[in-house]
Protein backbone atom coordinates (compact mmCIF):
# COMPACT_ATOMS: atom_id res chain seq x y z
CA UNK A 1 0.00 0.00 0.00
CA UNK A 2 1.33 3.20 -1.34
CA UNK A 3 2.55 5.82 1.36
CA UNK A 4 -0.19 8.62 2.07
CA UNK A 5 0.81 12.50 1.66
CA UNK A 6 -0.05 13.90 4.96
CA UNK A 7 -1.97 17.02 4.01
CA UNK A 8 0.15 20.09 2.94
CA UNK A 9 0.79 22.37 6.21
CA UNK A 10 -0.39 25.88 5.64
CA UNK A 11 2.60 28.58 4.43
CA UNK A 12 4.15 30.55 7.40
CA UNK A 13 2.21 34.25 7.17
CA UNK A 14 4.64 36.90 5.80
CA UNK A 15 4.80 38.31 9.44
CA UNK A 16 6.49 35.18 11.19
CA UNK A 17 8.97 35.17 8.52
CA UNK A 18 10.29 38.57 9.40
CA UNK A 19 10.02 38.03 13.05
CA UNK A 20 11.95 34.66 12.99
CA UNK A 21 14.50 36.44 10.41
CA UNK A 22 14.87 39.46 12.85
CA UNK A 23 15.04 37.43 15.90
CA UNK A 24 17.92 35.38 13.85
CA UNK A 25 19.52 38.23 13.23
CA UNK A 26 19.51 39.83 16.72
CA UNK A 27 20.61 36.58 18.45
CA UNK A 28 23.39 35.90 15.98
CA UNK A 29 24.30 39.84 16.35
CA UNK A 30 24.44 39.60 20.52
CA UNK A 31 26.23 35.96 20.77
CA UNK A 32 29.11 36.99 18.58
CA UNK A 33 32.27 36.58 20.33
CA UNK A 34 33.25 40.42 19.26
CA UNK A 35 30.02 41.56 20.81
CA UNK A 36 30.95 39.75 24.30
CA UNK A 37 34.55 40.87 24.11
CA UNK A 38 33.15 44.70 23.64
CA UNK A 39 31.04 44.06 26.42
CA UNK A 40 33.53 42.34 28.77
CA UNK A 41 35.81 45.15 27.68
CA UNK A 42 33.26 47.86 28.62
CA UNK A 43 32.06 45.84 31.99
CA UNK A 44 35.58 45.83 33.16
CA UNK A 45 35.85 42.05 33.37
CA UNK A 46 37.40 39.08 31.32
CA UNK A 47 34.40 36.25 31.57
CA UNK A 48 33.59 33.77 28.71
CA UNK A 49 30.49 33.59 27.36
CA UNK A 50 29.34 30.44 29.32
CA UNK A 51 30.53 31.79 32.84
CA UNK A 52 28.23 35.37 32.50
CA UNK A 53 25.32 32.57 31.37
CA UNK A 54 25.73 30.63 34.40
CA UNK A 55 26.40 34.04 36.77
CA UNK A 56 23.35 35.41 35.07
CA UNK A 57 20.97 32.70 35.47
CA UNK A 58 22.04 31.87 39.50
CA UNK A 59 21.16 35.64 39.77
CA UNK A 60 17.98 35.32 38.88
CA UNK A 61 16.99 32.68 41.09
CA UNK A 62 17.60 31.21 44.38
CA UNK A 63 21.07 28.83 45.09
CA UNK A 64 20.54 25.68 42.43
CA UNK A 65 22.51 22.33 42.31
CA UNK A 66 24.48 22.72 39.12
CA UNK A 67 22.66 19.81 37.74
CA UNK A 68 19.02 21.86 37.81
CA UNK A 69 21.57 25.02 36.60
CA UNK A 70 22.70 22.56 33.73
CA UNK A 71 18.92 21.49 32.81
CA UNK A 72 17.17 24.90 33.02
CA UNK A 73 20.45 25.97 31.04
CA UNK A 74 19.92 23.05 28.48
CA UNK A 75 23.77 21.47 28.60
CA UNK A 76 25.88 19.01 29.77
CA UNK A 77 26.31 18.47 33.87
CA UNK A 78 29.99 18.35 33.15
CA UNK A 79 29.96 21.72 31.08
CA UNK A 80 28.48 23.71 33.99
CA UNK A 81 30.67 21.65 36.51
CA UNK A 82 33.63 23.00 34.40
CA UNK A 83 32.89 26.71 34.32
CA UNK A 84 31.05 26.83 38.51
CA UNK A 85 34.91 25.48 39.03
CA UNK A 86 36.49 28.70 37.37
CA UNK A 87 33.76 31.14 38.97
CA UNK A 88 34.78 29.26 42.36
CA UNK A 89 38.36 29.98 41.94
CA UNK A 90 37.74 33.59 40.43
CA UNK A 91 35.62 34.43 43.66
CA UNK A 92 32.02 35.04 42.01
CA UNK A 93 30.50 32.12 43.52
CA UNK A 94 30.26 29.55 46.56
CA UNK A 95 28.88 26.41 47.10
CA UNK A 96 26.76 26.02 50.16
CA UNK A 97 24.73 23.50 51.62
CA UNK A 98 21.82 22.10 50.07
CA UNK A 99 18.84 22.60 53.33
CA UNK A 100 17.05 20.07 51.44
CA UNK A 101 19.73 17.51 51.52
CA UNK A 102 23.08 17.80 53.30
CA UNK A 103 25.12 15.40 51.14
CA UNK A 104 23.99 18.31 48.05
CA UNK A 105 25.36 21.65 47.50
CA UNK A 106 24.17 24.80 45.70
CA UNK A 107 25.74 27.70 44.03
CA UNK A 108 25.21 30.87 44.93
CA UNK A 109 26.88 34.56 44.13
CA UNK A 110 29.61 36.12 46.01
CA UNK A 111 29.11 39.94 46.43
CA UNK A 112 32.18 39.83 43.41
CA UNK A 113 29.81 37.89 41.37
CA UNK A 114 26.76 39.97 42.28
CA UNK A 115 29.00 42.85 41.22
CA UNK A 116 29.87 41.50 38.03
CA UNK A 117 26.33 40.55 36.92
CA UNK A 118 24.98 44.18 37.92
CA UNK A 119 28.06 45.23 36.10
CA UNK A 120 27.04 43.01 32.84
CA UNK A 121 23.39 44.29 33.52
CA UNK A 122 24.30 47.81 33.44
CA UNK A 123 26.52 47.46 30.05
CA UNK A 124 23.73 45.11 28.27
CA UNK A 125 21.32 47.54 28.92
CA UNK A 126 23.49 50.58 28.27
CA UNK A 127 23.48 49.03 24.80
CA UNK A 128 19.81 47.72 24.22
CA UNK A 129 19.31 51.72 25.31
CA UNK A 130 21.25 53.14 22.82
CA UNK A 131 20.10 51.17 19.90
CA UNK A 132 16.30 51.98 20.81
CA UNK A 133 17.89 56.03 21.57
CA UNK A 134 15.01 57.30 18.62
CA UNK A 135 12.05 55.01 19.73
CA UNK A 136 9.59 57.14 22.21
CA UNK A 137 8.66 56.07 24.66
CA UNK A 138 5.12 55.00 24.00
CA UNK A 139 6.58 52.77 21.26
CA UNK A 140 9.09 51.61 23.92
CA UNK A 141 6.34 50.32 26.64
CA UNK A 142 4.59 48.90 23.63
CA UNK A 143 7.62 47.08 22.57
CA UNK A 144 8.70 45.69 26.04
CA UNK A 145 4.56 44.66 26.17
CA UNK A 146 5.35 42.49 23.15
CA UNK A 147 9.24 41.15 24.38
CA UNK A 148 7.22 39.62 27.31
CA UNK A 149 4.30 38.30 25.76
CA UNK A 150 7.18 36.60 23.49
CA UNK A 151 9.38 35.37 25.96
CA UNK A 152 6.06 33.91 27.87
CA UNK A 153 5.14 32.30 24.90
CA UNK A 154 8.48 30.85 23.46
CA UNK A 155 8.90 29.25 27.55
CA UNK A 156 5.09 27.75 27.18
CA UNK A 157 5.46 26.29 23.92
CA UNK A 158 9.40 25.25 24.19
CA UNK A 159 8.88 21.52 24.32
CA UNK A 160 6.16 21.48 21.72
CA UNK A 161 6.11 19.01 18.61
CA UNK A 162 6.69 21.19 15.55
CA UNK A 163 5.43 20.15 12.43
CA UNK A 164 6.88 20.52 9.19
CA UNK A 165 5.87 19.81 5.89
CA UNK A 166 7.52 16.90 4.27
CA UNK A 167 9.63 18.37 1.11
CA UNK A 168 8.90 18.13 -2.73
CA UNK A 169 9.99 18.83 -5.61
CA UNK A 170 8.85 21.16 -8.09
CA UNK A 171 6.36 19.75 -9.23
CA UNK A 172 4.74 18.92 -5.58
CA UNK A 173 6.22 15.26 -5.53
CA UNK A 174 7.06 14.24 -2.43
CA UNK A 175 10.95 13.78 -1.88
CA UNK A 176 10.45 11.23 1.09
Amino acid sequence: MPAQNPAPAAPVSGNVVEIEKGLNRMTYLAARARQHERLMNVAGLDLDRAAVAILRHIAESEPLRPGVLAVRLSVEASHVTRQLRQLERGGYVVRIADPDDRRAQRVQLTQIGVAAVERIREVSRRGVELALADWSSGELELLARYFRRLVHDFVAHAEDPITVPAPTDRAGASLT
